[in-house]
């Protein structure tokens, strides 16, 4: 992952193309509340951080308020001590990510949220692996309903993820085509796993690491 500091990020804002998604990794502490992202945020729309105005969608979904008008689309999530936020065009992505630890009660959290052919999949699987599966699945489902807007209220058992060779795929989407959805994972280091999905064509994904 290529480093890039706040200066270097207004720049990347003219080049970004219809068809890119661009991918942040930060540094995070709870503290700063939504700060990190608005900084962001604010390099794009050539803007100081504490101009940029977000509203909550139907759901909760953060969007950029009005006036910033409607060519930017973004997401973030935090874990730990990170976060990682995209920022595309013509299109709504979502994004997730998850701190590696001790998941004793992997089996239990699936057999409650997960649907029964992903239980089946964990359930097969030694433990010594079976707790980054389960996150491979928890953050491509939470990335898939961020995408949609909805969150896990919409219900994470009401779609389908499978991992092939550790990369994510969407298998079935309640309501929805899963085959035009594109879900993918994101590489942030080995102590974090972390996916990105959308809705639409194959799109470039870039990535930086913000540093100060």
């Amino acid at each position: 992952m290529k480093s890039i500091d706040m200066r270097g990020i207004g720049a990347l804002a003219e080049q970004l193309g219809d068809h890119e998604l661009h991918v942040f990794l930060m540094p995070y502490e709870r503290r700063q509340k939504r700060q990190p992202l608005l900084d962001v945020l604010g390099a794009y729309l050539s803007l100081h951080g504490d101009e940029v105005g977000l509203i909550d969608g139907e759901f909760g979904r953060p969007e950029l308020d009005q006036r910033h008008g409607r060519a930017l689309n973004f997401n973030w999530s935090h874990s730990g001590d990170f976060a990682l936020a995209v920022i595309g065009k013509c299109c709504a992505p979502g994004i997730d990510i998850e701190r590696r630890r001790s998941r004793a009660r992997a089996l239990d959290i699936a057999a409650h949220y997960f649907c029964k052919e992903e239980l089946a999949v964990l359930a097969s699987m030694p433990e010594s692996t079976r707790g980054d599966e389960f996150l491979r699945l928890w953050t491509a489902k939470e990335a898939v309903l961020k995408a949609l807007g909805r969150g896990i209220a919409f219900g994470l058992h009401r779609l389908h993820v499978a991992t092939f060779q550790d990369r994510p795929v969407l298998r079935w989407l309640d309501g929805d085509d899963a085959s035009a959805w594109q879900v993918q994972s994101v590489d942030v280091g080995f102590d974090y796993i972390a996916a990105l999905a959308w809705r639409g064509s194959a799109r470039q994904i870039q990535c930086w690491m913000i540093v100060s």
